[in-house]
Parts: structure tokens; C-alpha cells; sequence
């Protein structure tokens, strides 16, 4: 269904999830902003890898999810506003933190709302993940005469090589697939190294570095084995930046390592609102700036209706895959 006309017949599509791997999109009542909301007609939304496990249907997962549930990347047109709101108007057009945005409609609070200037024009903006980039940029206090690891090119990866490049530090990028190194070159990675074997990583790096390793390593995966690799690879006083999502298990790591070489080890992941939303201020600026350039990385589109193939494809990463959109235009 057209948005638009969804809009005026006071209907939103959302997408339900009802099992395991299974997708509805269902016609709702248009959600009403409440005080201090804002309704925002969605042009899209991201498709984070972290809605994986739920989509997975582990134990705790119940189905059905409530409409347009997951999504939580989205951008858009404010089409009301609920009483109390400043500073935002009907037409304006923004990036949001909500917690719905798998539909053509959803509510934001006023406070979790970031205007998108002209300069972005047209341009997709899943504020969320590009707000996350940037406050891990922040907190990893990369500067230009460092050697930065970076572990795991996907979106996050990729716009992290970008923002150190651009600040003019030497980037080693690795990452176990071969487009993945292809994104890092492009986005000015001065060094690939495949993900392959454990030591010869350790070996191809002191080599780049004449034994001193890296300044600054940025585990993007999630996963142990990166999370090991990353504490080997950072140097004595070094800094261990985790921007993995690290939420299917416990993790082990070596202490003992960590201890010895006295490292700084960041948990760069944010749970404030505030937070977020001062990273997407910082992305908004970055793009504008031309510091920060995602588009490229936007590398599949779906319809709300196929929500379970972006899912789908998330999980896959099939070759020539970064980032999935779900757009409504």
C-alpha cells in the first residue's frame, strides 16, 4: 500500500513477525502521538544484525511480536505531533530512535528526534547505527599518529576505517571476506589482512608495525575468536575497543594478557538515549561535512514486505553484502 494513502485513510503497514523466520505485514490503526511524541510517516529503516537472534526464535522469544517491532533505524517525515513538543513541526524531515520503525508509521519521543538538514536531501539516514559509529569513534580517541586495527569490515567497520583515515591514522583493516577488504581499501585502509589464521595475523601485523603493534584495535565482530585475536594485536598501554555485539553467550578472555601489557579496554556500547542521540547530532554533522560518506555501504534494498529476505540476507552476507535497507519509497 501507498504510504501516502495509508496516511490519509488512517491506516500504518506494519510488519509482524509470527514464528521463527516467518513475517505478516498487517494494516493497524494509525498510532497517536501522545504528550511530548511525534509521528513519523518512515521513509526506512535499517536492519541491524542484532535483531538476528530474536528472528532466530530462541527460547525467550515470544511470537507475535507487536507491530512493526525490531526495527529501530528509522527516518522519516513527522506527519503529527502530540501535545507539548517544541522545536519539531508536521513536514519536518528526521532521523529517530524508536523502537517500531518496521512499519510505515511510528512514535517517537520529542527528546529521542534529531532534524535532518537539506544538506542530506533524499539521502537514506538509519541515525541509530551511524550515531553508534560515531560514539565508538569517540570513545576509541583514535588520532593521527596512531596505528588502528580494525577487526571485521560490515557497515560499522567500514564507517570506522573511514572516520580514522580520516583523521588521519594508519588503518590495518582485517576481516574474512574477501569484499569486505575491498569496502576497507576504499574506504582508505592502508593495510588488508584476510581473517584467516590466528598467528599469522599476529605475524603480518608485527611485521607492519616493526613489533610495536597497534595503538588503538577495534574488535567489530562479536565473536570470540576476533575478541582474542584483537587483545593480541593491541600494544603495551594500547587501548581494546569491544564494538561487537557480544550477546549469545559469555566470553572468556586473558587476563592475563590484558593484565601484563596493562591495556585500556573500552565496552564501547551505549544504553543512554542521550547517548545515542548526541552520536547521531555527530553523524549528521560528519555527513554534512563530507568526513563521513555511508552511501556506498547501503548495498541492499527490500520492501516492507520482504522484511524476512533483509532478515534473511543479514544473516547470509552473501558476497557483495553490507547493509540492508527496508524503504517504503
Amino acid at each position: 500500500m501507498n504510504i501516502m494513502t495509508s496516511s490519509r485513510t488512517g491506516l500504518t503497514s506494519a510488519a509482524i513477525i509470527t514464528a521463527p523466520g516467518t513475517i505478516v505485514v498487517e494494516q493497524r490503526p494509525l498510532p497517536q502521538p501522545g504528550p511530548g511524541q511525534v509521528r513519523i510517516r518512515l521513509e526506512g529503516c535499517g536492519v541491524c544484525a542484532s535483531n538476528l537472534t530474536p528472528w532466530a526464535g530462541p527460547d525467550w522469544m515470544k511470537f507475535p511480536t507487536e507491530p512493526g517491532d525490531l526495527g529501530h533505524e528509522g527516518w522519516g517525515y513527522i506527519d503529527d505531533v502530540g501535545e507539548g513538543v517544541d522545536g519539531l513541526k508536521i513536514g519536518d524531515r528526521v532521523a529517530a530512535l524508536s523502537y517500531h520503525a518496521y512499519a510505515s508509521h511510528d512514535l517517537a519521543e520529542a527528546q529521542n528526534v534529531v532534524p535532518l538538514p537539506d544538506a542530506l536531501k533524499d539521502m537514506p539516514f538509519p541515525g541509530e547505527p551511524l550515531g553508534c559509529a560515531m560514539n565508538i569513534f569517540r570513545r576509541s580517541e583514535i588520532r593521527a599518529d596512531q596505528t588502528v586495527a580494525i577487526i571485521g569490515i560490515g557497515f560499522l567497520g567500514a564507517l570506522l576505517t573511514q572516520l580514522a583515515t580520516a583523521d588521519g591514522a594508519r588503518v590495518i583493516a582485517i576481516s574474512r571476506r574477501a569484499y569486505s577488504l575491498e569496502v576497507a581499501r576504499r574506504m582508505g585502509a592502508a593495510e588488508c589482512i584476510p581473517m584467516e589464521d590466528h598467528w599469522q595475523i599476529i605475524e603480518e601485523v608485527k611485521r607492519l608495525t616493526d613489533n610495536r603493534m597497534c595503538d588503538r584495535v577495534v574488535e567489530a565482530v562479536g565473536q570470540q575468536w576476533p575478541l582474542d585475536l584483537a587483545a593480541e594485536l593491541t600494544r603495551e598501554r594500547g587501548r581494546l575497543v569491544i564494538a561487537g555485539y557480544h550477546q549469545d553467550g559469555p566470553r572468556q578472555v586473558n587476563m592475563q594478557l590484558w593484565n601484563w601489557r596493562g591495556l585500556d579496554v573500552i565496552n564501547a556500547h551505549e544504553r543512554d538515549p542521550a547517548e545515542y542521540i548526541r552520536g547521531i547530532r555527530e553523524a549528521i554533522d560528519a555527513v554534512a561535512e563530507g568526513r563521513l560518506d555511508p552511501n556506498s555501504l547501503y548495498t541492499h534494498r527490500f520492501p516492507l514486505d520482504q522484511l524476512d529476505q533483509a532478515l534473511d540476507t543479514t544473516r547470509d552476507r552473501p558476497d557483495g553484502f553490507l547493509k540492508a535497507l527496508v524503504t517504503f519509497r
